[in-house]
């Protein structure tokens, strides 16, 4: 009788094994049900993340105003030269004082939207932000590896580079 009893003790302790067994499997499927919609649904919103900000990005480009300054700098060149020539001429006092208002208008526009122009003279040579076009003897022994003179100015826009200035070298 007794090993009758350990063997239903025994097939009752196996059905309830089998049924935690079950029980067990159906929870791990389950959850593993969940997690691959959980992924499902986190790889879903990278991607539309990923495609928003490309889009974000190319819009950015397309916006900058980068372009634009570098192909001002130009007019702000010959303006400064223009300046500098009609200082000797004495009968045209009205062409001097408008092309200095359209200078200061228009570099007041350019500094209005970030750009900032580099001060080169007598700074260390960097050739990061300047572009030598030529090296001289330096006039001062101080002046050894400085900028001397600066042909055409360098600028910035919120700090990054967007045109060297060109500059002449003392050795």
């Amino acid at each position: 009788m007794k090993s009758n009893k350990k063997t239903k003790a025994k097939e009752a302790e196996e059905k309830v094994e089998t049924s935690n067994e079950l029980n067990e499997e159906s929870t791990v499927k389950e959850i593993n049900v969940d997690f691959k919609d959980k992924y499902i649904r986190l790889y879903s919103e990278f991607e539309n993340y990923r495609k928003r900000t490309a889009k974000e990005k190319i819009d950015i480009i397309t916006n900058a105003s980068e372009n634009l300054l570098k192909e001002i700098l130009p007019v702000v060149d010959d303006f400064e030269r223009a300046i500098v020539n009609n200082e000797k001429v004495s009968e045209a006092e009205t062409i001097k004082e408008g092309f200095e208002l359209i200078h200061n208008k228009l570099y007041k526009t350019l500094t209005n939207q970030g750009l900032k122009p580099m001060d080169a003279i007598e700074k260390n040579f960097d050739p990061d932000i300047h572009e030598a076009i030529t090296k001289i003897p330096a006039p001062k022994n101080k002046l050894k590896g400085k900028v001397i003179d600066v042909i055409e100015k360098g600028y910035t826009i919120n700090d990054k580079v967007i045109r060297f200035a060109k500059v002449v070298v003392g050795e």
